[in-house]
């Protein structure tokens, strides 16, 4: 594995005396990879995306992007949700380069320029001048994915961003997100419970117990799929081998107890 970019040291997370959400949590990740955490509902998958983004921050512990600490929100760490949140006012076009809005370190030259990349990249370029009612669920997920990427993050943080979705959009934009990682060399981390659409984005699954959070354990998708991901991948007995490890590992994590 490379150096790590992002760095999760001793984390833990408290609300109140008693309830304990991640405990003791260490990982790291490296630059341009793609982790997804899978684990039980409510083990504290998404408090430690939050902490990532600045949302949140942790009882112990420390987490570094690029060696330094993380603060507040900025542009270099991006979230998208599983609520679609476009500006119904704007057009697809508009909303993408809506978080450009307050940069002055690039012209408006360049800004267009970015703007009309991270369109083309999602697949929206011909939809430009729609506004966000008149395209479907899957392309307003393209545009929140779009406006992150054009703001300039360099860390993209996603909380089940797919699971309000119909099971054919969900598997379009699951090969549309694959490849625009590929494409655009993102530091990407995913929040699922979904272990089909773990092992299928996944470069590394990092699979949780129940609260408060442990790692229970690592697997390296990349070395047992390869990089590139496709639908006939889906149907092979490699992607089944991988699935029932990853199923068996969630299913001990469900049934186990919660203190340790």
């Amino acid at each position: 594995m490379q150096s790590a970019y992002l760095e999760f040291d001793g984390i833990a997370k408290r609300y109140g005396a008693l309830e304990v959400v991640a405990r003791h949590f260490n990982l790291d990740v490296a630059r341009n990879e793609f982790v997804v955490f899978l684990g039980p509902s409510g083990c504290g998958k998404t408090t430690l995306m939050r902490m990532i983004g600045g949302l949140d921050t942790p009882s112990e512990g420390t987490i570094r992007l690029d060696g330094r600490d993380v603060g507040a929100p900025d542009r270099r760490r991006g979230m998208v949700f599983q609520s679609y949140s476009s500006f119904p006012w704007l057009t697809v076009a508009e909303n993408v380069a809506y978080g450009m809005r307050y940069r002055d370190d690039i012209t408006d030259d360049e800004k267009t320029k970015r703007r009309d990349h991270y369109l083309w990249l999602v697949g929206l370029k011909d939809f430009a001048n729609a506004y966000p009612n008149k395209v479907s669920g899957g392309m307003r997920q393209r545009i929140a994915i779009a406006r992150t990427l054009a703001a300039g993050s360099e860390v993209l943080l996603m909380d089940e961003p797919f699971g309000a979705l119909d099971a054919q959009r969900r598997e379009d934009l699951q090969l549309e997100l694959r490849r625009i990682h590929l494409a655009d060399a993102k530091t990407i981390i995913f929040v699922t419970h979904d272990v089909d659409e773990a092992v299928f984005l996944a470069d590394r699954i990092v699979v949780f117990s129940k609260r408060p959070a442990r790692m229970l354990e690592e697997l390296d998708i990349t070395a047992e799929l390869g990089p590139d991901r496709t639908i006939a991948l889906r149907d092979s007995e490699r992607f089944f081998k991988v699935r029932t490890q990853v199923l068996r590992y969630v299913r001990s994590a469900a049934s186990e107890t919660s203190e340790h």
